[in-house]
C-alpha cells in the first residue's frame, strides 16, 4: 500500500503539497482501497455500456428486462429515508465554489445538491478545493470575502441540507493513478466526502447524502450499492446510515426504475428526472436510427409525450416503493435591466413546477437562488404535505412505446446555428474552468451543451431536411459553422478569442460533430485540455 500511496503523490504532482488537509495518508489508503475493489468492476460496467449500444445501432430498442420482471410485480419497500431528507420540495444545485456553497446553503432551498459533475470543470483545483468547501461547510468555518463588492459571504443559521454528485462513471481522473492506472472520477469524489465528512455529519445529525448521475443499468447500481457497503464497513459507519438518490438522466434507466431501486434498497431515498442528460440520452442511444430524430432542442419540453411519460413513470414506481420523485431543473437565471423578458422567464418556471407538483412529484430542482421562493411558493399552495409519497398513481400504465415516442417538430437553420453557438460557448467555458454558463438567459451545464452538439451530430449524420427545404450536408454544415465562428469572435474580440480558447473550443467541436463515429461525451475529449 506505501508504493501506491507514493504512486499517487507523485501523479497528482501538486497534490499533497497544496491540498494537504484533503490527501492525507489516511484518505489515501481508503482512496486505494476502493479502486482496488471496484475499478475492474466499473471497467467491465463500461464495457456492457458498448455492447448494449452496438445492439441499439443494429435496430434494438429499450425495452423492460424480461428477466427482472417480478421484481418490477413484487410488493416490496425500501429503507426508511431520514427525517431531514422528508422534505425536499425545491433543491438548488450548481458547483462547488466557494461563494456557490455558501449561497446555495443559504438559499432558503430544502437542500443543495453540491455538483461535482456536470456543472463542475474537472480542473484539479476545482476538485480539490471543492471537497474542502464542503468539508468548512459541514464545520460551518466556511467564509469569503469579496473585495471587488467588499462584501462578506458566511453561513447562515439555518441552512439547506448537503447532497453531494460525484461525477459519472464513464469518467477518470488524470491526477491519480494506482498502479499505473487512472483512477474512477465517482470513486474520487464520493470518497474523499464521505472519509472526511461522516464524523462531523453524524455530529450534526445528519448524514452523508449522494446524487449518483448517468447510470444506464441496474447493474450499476449495484456496483455502487457495494461501494456503500464496503465504505460503511471499512469506515465504520452504521449500515444504511449512506443515503442517495439516482438521476434517471438516460433513456435506459427508465426502463428498470424498478430495478434500480431495488439494488439500492437499503440506501435509496429517491429518483430524480435529470431531464436535460435524459433528453441527450434519447438522442445518443438511438442516434443511428433514422425514426427516432429528434426536432430543435427548444421543442422537446417535459410536455413532449416521451419526456411526460418518463417523469409520470418515476412519480408511480418511487411512490410504490415509498422513496420520493424529484422533478427537474428549472435552468432559467433573473435577467437583469430587463423587467418584462424577467417576468416572462419566471413566469415559465411557476407552470413548469406547477406541472410537477400537480403530477405527483415531491420537489424539483432551480439552478438559480432567486427561483427559489418561485419554486417553493408553488410547492407550498400546492403540496401541504412534506411530500406526495402517499399519491401512488396506480392508474397510470406507462409503455414502452410510450417511453420512445418521438417528439414532434421541426428542424430549421436557426436550429443549427443556435446548436452549434451554445456548444462553442460551453466548451469554451469548461476549458477556462467554469462548468455551469449562462447562455441566452440559461444556465447551460454539460448536459446541455451535449444535447445541442448530439443533435448536430444526428442531423448531419442522417442528412437531415431542414424547413427551408435544404439538406444538411457536411458541406451546408460547414458553412454555417464558419459563420458562427466568426460571430463569435467579433463578439469577444481577438485577444479574448485566443486567451481563451475559442479555436479550440471550435476544434473539438468539429471532432464532435463531423465524425462518422458519435463520442459519448464532449468531456472525454476535452478533459485533456484543462
Amino acid at each position: 500500500m506505501e508504493n501506491q500511496i507514493e504512486t499517487i503523490f507523485e501523479l497528482t504532482k501538486k497534490g499533497i503539497s497544496k491540498y494537504p488537509d484533503i490527501l492525507t495518508n489516511t484518505a489515501v489508503d481508503y482512496l486505494c482501497h476502493l479502486h482496488t475493489n471496484f475499478n475492474a468492476k466499473r471497467l467491465n460496467l463500461l464495457e456492457e455500456r458498448k455492447k448494449q449500444q452496438q445492439k441499439f445501432d443494429d435496430g434494438e430498442l429499450p425495452c423492460f428486462p424480461k428477466e427482472t420482471k417480478k421484481i418490477r410485480e413484487s410488493e416490496w419497500i425500501t429503507a426508511s429515508t431520514p427525517p431531514d431528507l422528508q422534505d425536499r420540495r425545491v433543491e438548488i444545485t450548481g458547483p462547488v465554489d466557494r461563494k456557490m456553497v455558501i449561497n446555495a446553503l443559504n438559499s432558503g432551498a430544502k437542500t443543495f445538491m453540491a455538483d461535482f459533475e456536470d456543472s463542475t470543470s474537472p480542473t484539479w483545483d476545482n476538485l480539490m478545493q471543492g471537497q474542502q468547501n464542503l468539508k468548512d461547510a459541514n464545520t460551518r468555518t466556511i467564509h469569503l470575502f469579496d473585495e471587488k463588492k467588499n462584501k462578506e459571504y458566511k453561513l447562515n443559521d439555518k441552512t439547506a441540507v448537503l447532497i453531494i454528485r460525484p461525477r459519472g462513471l464513464h469518467l477518470n481522473e488524470k491526477h491519480i493513478a494506482i498502479n499505473n492506472q487512472e483512477v474512477s472520477g465517482s470513486l474520487i469524489d464520493f470518497g474523499l466526502y464521505v472519509f472526511h465528512n461522516y464524523k462531523t455529519l453524524k455530529e450534526n445529525k445528519t448524514a452523508p447524502y449522494f446524487y449518483l448521475p448517468k447510470l444506464e443499468h441496474y447493474l450499476e447500481a449495484r456496483w455502487w450499492n457495494e461501494v456503500f457497503e464496503f465504505t460503511e464497513d471499512y469506515l465504520g459507519i452504521e449500515k444504511g446510515t449512506i443515503k442517495t438518490t439516482v438521476l434517471i438522466e438516460t433513456i435506459t434507466a427508465s426502463f428498470q426504475l424498478d430495478e434500480i431501486i431495488y439494488e439500492l434498497k437499503d440506501y435509496i431515498v429517491g429518483l430524480n428526472c435529470g431531464r436535460w442528460d435524459y433528453i441527450f440520452s434519447y438522442i445518443k442511444k438511438l442516434r443511428n436510427n433514422e425514426k427516432f430524430i429528434v426536432p430543435n432542442r427548444d421543442q422537446v419540453t417535459m410536455t413532449s409525450p416521451f419526456m411526460n411519460s418518463y417523469s409520470q413513470l418515476v412519480i408511480q414506481r418511487c411512490h410504490k416503493r415509498n422513496i420520493h420523485a424529484i422533478g427537474g431543473m428549472a435552468a432559467q437565471i433573473p435577467i437583469k435591466n430587463d423587467e418584462a423578458a424577467n417576468e416572462i422567464a419566471f413566469k415559465k418556471v411557476k407552470t413548469d413546477k406547477e406541472r410537477e407538483v400537480k403530477n405527483g412529484h415531491d420537489g424539483t430542482w432551480v439552478a438559480h437562488p432567486d427561483l427559489v421562493e418561485v419554486a417553493m411558493t408553488v410547492f407550498d399552495e400546492n403540496m401541504p404535505t412534506k411530500n406526495q409519497i402517499h399519491l401512488k398513481r396506480n392508474e397510470l400504465n406507462i409503455t414502452e412505446e410510450n417511453l420512445l415516442e418521438v417528439p414532434k417538430g421541426t428542424i430549421t437553420e436557426e436550429g443549427v446555428r443556435k446548436n452549434i453557438r451554445i456548444s462553442v460557448l460551453y466548451i469554451t467555458s469548461w476549458l477556462n474552468g467554469q462548468g455551469a454558463a449562462a447562455l441566452n438567459h440559461l444556465m447551460e451545464d454539460a448536459a446541455t451543451a451535449e444535447i445541442s452538439r448530439s443533435q448536430l451530430w444526428q442531423w448531419l449524420r442522417n442528412t437531415v431536411v431542414l424547413d427551408n427545404g435544404k439538406p444538411l450536408t457536411e458541406k451546408y454544415y460547414d458553412k454555417i459553422a464558419m459563420q458562427e465562428y466568426e460571430k463569435i469572435k467579433h463578439e469577444v474580440g481577438d485577444e479574448i478569442h485566443e486567451k481563451q480558447r475559442y479555436k479550440l473550443a471550435e476544434q473539438l467541436l468539429d471532432i464532435l460533430v463531423v465524425n462518422y463515429n458519435f463520442i459519448d461525451f464532449l468531456t472525454l475529449i476535452a478533459y485533456k485540455h484543462i
